[in-house]
């Protein structure tokens, strides 16, 4: 009766504990340490809130299957031990049907359950928008992004990173170039509209890349010889960083870019300054190096599109 009472109570006080452990974590726990996230304001997409739960949800589930393999263990090692007196084996058990079908059954359970939650995000995640509301053409290239807004039919071109330059650069003045930083405002950016259905057309001129936008949580790769899709509505103001997720050449680590997502009125602005600059027309594909697809573009490794102009039709 007495060891009765002390398992309720040592029950008691360790769902106690768990309890006030779980109050008592931040905002960056509770959204398992994923950037993108800030108390009190929506997600940065309609997507990152879903991806924060598959995440979240998986990362419970290991844990309970864990918690309950750990116990198992201890609990065997502790009440099978060999007691002082014990003398040789004990009792041989060769099958145990119940406990078999069990421990094939529960994996088996979990990788279907896991698969479906995210089979099921991704469809909703992938699912194109027939009539989004901004259309921007990515390209991506050694070392940079072009950013065609076909709507608009106005665009900006990354300035590719210099091999030779940096090259130089390293040999001549090596400490210089190992504190080197970039300076956001002269990355790539790419400007959207908060609120706004967004579709992104994703090529690349050369060899495969992958954009990802680190607080959107979501990364999609730009295979060389087709257009993949990313759709999206930004839910909250404010710069993010983007970078290259696949590894694509000697400085992948430098095709870096900005995403600005504005009011529709800045939006507007900045549409209006990039047509005053004489950024009219869309950057295709001519510009590209894939000679297998018969490109005619004139690019090499490190070249810029610095004085090449743009077609005035857009590509959709």
């Amino acid at each position: 009766m007495r060891s009765h009472r002390r398992r309720l109570a040592l029950g008691a006080l360790t769902a106690a504990a768990l309890t006030l452990s779980l109050t008592g974590c931040s905002d960056l726990e509770l959204h398992g340490y994923l950037p993108g996230f800030q108390a009190g304001k929506p997600p940065v997409t309609n997507h990152t809130q879903m991806i924060d739960t598959l995440w979240v949800g998986s990362w419970v589930a290991l844990l309970v299957v864990g918690a309950v393999v750990y116990f198992l263990i201890i609990f065997a090692a502790l009440v099978y031990r060999r007691r002082r007196g014990d003398t040789g084996l004990p009792v041989q058990f060769r099958y145990n049907l119940p406990i078999e079908v069990f421990f094939t059954a529960t994996p088996v359970i979990l990788i279907l359950g896991l698969f479906a939650f995210t089979a099921r995000d991704e469809t909703t995640i992938e699912q194109r928008d027939p009539h989004p509301a901004v259309k921007i053409g990515v390209y991506g290239k050694q070392w940079a992004w072009d950013f065609n807004y076909i709507n608009e039919n106005v665009y900006t071109a990354g300035i590719q990173a210099q091999p030779q330059d940096l090259r130089n650069t390293a040999a001549s003045r090596p400490q210089e170039a190992a504190n080197s930083n970039f300076v956001e405002s002269e990355l790539p950016q790419l400007v959207l509209p908060v609120g706004k259905s967004v579709e992104l057309q994703l090529r690349t001129r050369d060899v495969n890349h992958s954009f990802w936008v680190i607080d959107f949580l979501y990364k999609k790769d730009l295979i060389a010889g087709q257009t993949n899709y990313e759709t999206f509505t930004p839910l909250r103001t404010g710069t993010y960083q983007g970078k290259c997720a696949e590894l694509c050449g000697e400085y992948h680590s430098r095709m870096l870019f900005t995403v600005k997502v504005v009011t529709p009125a800045q939006y507007a602005a900045y549409i209006q300054s990039l047509r005053a600059k004489g950024n009219v027309g869309q950057l295709d594909s001519k510009y590209d190096r894939d000679n297998n697809s018969g490109s005619t573009g004139s690019q090499n490794s490190g070249g810029t599109e610095g004085g090449q102009q743009p077609s005035s039709g857009g590509t959709n």
